[in-house]
């Protein structure tokens, strides 16, 4: 899933790394390069979802989350972290995170989180 979400990110011009655990995700975020939004599986192996939250949100400049998921459980938690999306894990899940990315492009930063968040999630 991550080699495709990789794929269909990068036709739409964005430049994509990918994290195969948790432990070099938190070497990735925490980098001197900026990072513009994180794509987050929080079932990423070898992580601690918790504690990644934790340091995820500690960041400074703060990272904006699209979460990716299968657990339903996050959809009404915007709040946590920099959370600016939720999408779940379907067959219709890249066209959802596309529309949610080209959202936060266009209007980046504080004022696109209210924006993104009360839109309808698709099939909600």
């Amino acid at each position: 899933m991550r080699e495709f979400i990789k794929r269909e990110m990068a036709a739409e011009g964005h430049r994509v790394d990918i994290a195969e655990n948790g432990r070099e995700l938190l070497k990735r975020i925490f980098r001197d390069e900026t990072i513009d939004l994180l794509i987050l599986d929080p079932d990423i192996p070898d992580a601690q979802e918790s504690a990644l939250l934790t340091k995820l949100q500690n960041r400074l400049p703060y990272i904006p989350v699209v979460f990716h998921t299968f657990l339903s459980d996050y959809q009404n938690r915007l709040d946590i972290v920099n959370a600016v999306g939720y999408v779940e894990k379907g067959a219709r899940s890249i066209e959802h995170l596309k529309r949610i990315i080209a959202d936060f492009r266009k209007h980046p930063g504080p004022s696109s989180l209210d924006a993104i968040k009360k839109r309808k999630q698709p099939g909600k």
